[in-house]
């Protein structure tokens, strides 16, 4: 996503911008719910791109008790939407002769007068500047910034899209109109609606997103929860279809004890749940020379800001600007690291304070956090909203 925004700014800037993505395939399928925020849309739309369709609008949200009553509700108008949604609206307008598939970056070296960059079919490649936007686990920066690793944040989260199609009737309008949480102590679930396969916005077509925060404390519970049925104990994730059956079958038993019962009904649902530990990545530099690092391969901050797809915006348009504004190319990733840092940062420590009543252990100053950010008004008020940014 940050390297496709990256390289279709560029090019209305005027750079000539090739991609390299690791991945065989088209990225298609990947359905996973955004919160569009409108510096998101705005810069979508500075690219000239149509986002008069981009996803469900809804207007409130709300918490239900353990009972299913409604126990808080907040106007709040947003666009929900999918990042395979943003994705192809992206791709389809990126050239694709400049588009290559397959071809993951291996190693790199700089000097004065360039870069050059080879790739994982043997080729090498000069340019101006190389732009890491190789998400969370960058080999980009791995090679520039070694000792910068992702931070387990004390919890994980289950995961699953669902055909709206299947959402029984009597809790169809409860739950699939707006953005819905429950707070079983020390955890958070919540749903909303998203596009359906294709972008599919027709009521009735979309799919419901799910996402239940779970504290699992990192030298026991994680990795058990990370550990297949041969034994074998995966780092970072764990591919859903090698979730065991006792850690799904332990997180149902759980639904049917925590859940308010709109939400049981919805975990009933799921086939195959989809396990994410949460982390926290900072990087101390976003520039390196000619090398400049964006979007989740510099800062992932935990998802209740709802910001990774438009922080990775801003990056992207930062150093378009930056590099418009200098001529000499490392000046201008600095220009451009000093623009970005402090923003990066602060979603960081905005994340932290919101998700610290979910980690399995806290320090006294997160336990403070806890308190405060804990509360049905906070998480009404504060989730997948980036207002702090602007005061």
């Amino acid at each position: 996503m940050s390297g496709l925004l990256a390289g279709l700014m560029l090019r209305r800037g005027g750079w000539t911008v090739d991609i390299f993505e690791r991945v065989e395939s088209e990225l298609a399928g990947r359905g996973a719910g955004i919160v569009a925020q409108p510096e998101l849309i705005a810069h979508l739309r500075g690219l000239g791109l149509d986002t008069r369709h981009l996803g469900v609008e809804v207007e409130s949200r709300k918490i239900l008790d353990a009972n299913g009553a409604v126990a808080n509700t907040m106007t709040c108008p947003q666009v929900m939407t999918a990042w395979e949604r943003v994705y192809r609206l992206m791709r389809d307008a990126f050239p694709p002769e400049h588009y290559h598939r397959r071809r993951s970056l291996v190693s790199y070296r700089q000097d004065d007068s360039g870069i050059v960059a080879q790739s994982s079919d043997g080729e090498t490649h000069q340019a101006d500047v190389l732009v890491g936007a190789d998400g969370t686990r960058s080999t980009v920066r791995q090679q520039a910034l070694p000792e910068v690793v992702p931070l387990y944040a004390g919890y994980v989260a289950w995961r699953a899209l669902l055909a709206e199609s299947a959402i029984p009737a009597a809790i169809h309008d409860e739950l699939v109109e707006g953005m819905t949480f429950a707070l079983p102590p020390g955890e958070q679930f919540l749903g909303y609606p998203v596009a359906g396969p294709d972008n599919d916005l027709r009521p009735g077509h979309r799919r419901y997103n799910v996402i239940w925060y779970r504290p699992a404390d990192e030298h026991g519970k994680l990795p058990w929860l990370l550990t297949d049925e041969s034994g074998t104990t995966h780092a970072i994730s764990i591919p859903p279809p090698l979730i065991r059956t006792d850690a799904i079958a332990e997180m149902r038993a759980d639904a049917e004890r925590l859940l308010a019962p709109q939400f049981r009904q919805i975990v009933r649902l799921i086939d195959e749940p989809i396990l994410q530990p949460i982390y926290d990545l900072e990087t101390p530099h976003m520039a390196v020379g000619r090398v400049a690092i964006i979007g989740d391969a510099a800062f992932v901050a935990r998802p209740h800001v709802g910001a990774g797809v438009s922080k990775a915006a801003d990056d992207a348009a930062a150093l378009t600007r930056a590099l418009e504004q200098h001529d000499n190319v490392a000046v201008a990733l600095k220009a451009f690291e000093a623009a970005r840092l402090p923003d990066n940062r602060r979603i960081i420590e905005r994340a932290r304070h919101l998700g610290a009543y979910l980690q399995a252990t806290r320090t006294q100053e997160e336990e403070a956090r806890a308190g405060r950010h804990s509360t049905n008004d906070a998480v009404l008020a504060e989730t997948a909203l980036v207002d702090f940014l602007r005061a």
